[in-house]
């Protein structure tokens, strides 16, 4: 068990306001208090330095999230939530970890940059990048989300979507002319199998992307190869199309995937 450790407690200091990463690092001591074995208020409160009052209130409002449990008779315990964290973050570290031979040997082979990202919160997440060897600034960043209709990476995120449900995932005010021309490229691209960036997302940038898929045959991420203009005229893209894809089915491939299992969808109706 590790040694309590006293935090001044401003909760209970009617002067006194605690700051909200004040009130983050009280509610994460308590979350690891109960994950030490502490199930009882006033051993957690005495472990974390705080009031009874104030624990039970942090308590109260992980519990209120899901973080904790409560149990009357048995106390404190860990809840759902984390469960659901933890597999999630057990899912993206295993896709990167299994992702990264193959996007480091594609970078290099191409001397692009490359890209691995996943679905989350209707946006294109970046969970990995490795940068190309020509002169060229890519502005993704690891941990952003970018727009799904116009990154190609996001566009090969949602290849398995119907029509209807890839358009309620465009951003407000893309007018009905885009829209249809979107869904008709849209439409193309999941026959194909992989997705273009034709400079829609970044000014003279162009990229091909590719899903991946799991071991049910639904896809857990993409990636996806980007340069600029000058590298990527359409007769590489269209070259470059079958050798992403092959990368992406690799990794599908580890992840379980087999193809000879499942058919891949064709696209919306």
């Amino acid at each position: 068990m590790a040694a309590s450790r006293k935090v001044s407690d401003a909760t209970d200091n009617p002067g006194l306001k605690p700051t909200g990463t004040q009130t983050l690092a009280r509610g994460l001591d308590v979350i690891e208090a109960v994950a030490d074995g502490l199930p009882e208020l006033a051993d957690i409160a005495a472990r974390v330095g705080l009031t009874k009052s104030t624990t039970y209130r942090l308590a109260a409002a992980l519990v209120e999230r899901r973080y904790l449990d409560f149990m009357p008779r048995s106390g404190y315990r860990l809840g759902p939530k984390l469960l659901e964290l933890g597999h999630e973050t057990h899912r993206q570290l295993d896709l990167v970890q299994v992702a990264r031979p193959h996007l480091l040997s594609l970078s290099a082979k191409t001397l692009d940059t490359v890209h691995l990202g996943i679905l989350d919160e209707g946006r294109a997440l970046y969970l990995d990048k490795i940068p190309g060897r020509r002169r060229v600034e890519i502005g993704s960043r690891v941990g952003e989300r970018q727009p799904l209709w116009s990154t190609g990476l996001g566009k090969a995120l949602i290849l398995d979507l119907s029509e209807t449900e890839r358009a309620a995932l465009l951003d407000d005010g893309v007018s009905p002319e885009i829209v249809a021309a979107w869904q008709t490229r849209m439409q193309t691209y999941a026959a194909a199998g992989y997705a273009f960036d034709l400079e829609e997302n970044e000014d003279r940038i162009r990229c091909v992307a590719a899903p991946i898929r799991d071991a049910s045959g639904s896809i857990a991420g993409a990636i996806s190869l980007s340069s600029a203009r000058q590298y990527m005229d359409d007769e590489r893209m269209e070259t470059l199309s079958a050798e992403v894809r092959g990368i992406a089915e690799a990794i599908s491939r580890e992840l379980g995937w087999n193809p000879d299992r499942y058919l891949q969808p064709e696209g919306a109706d």
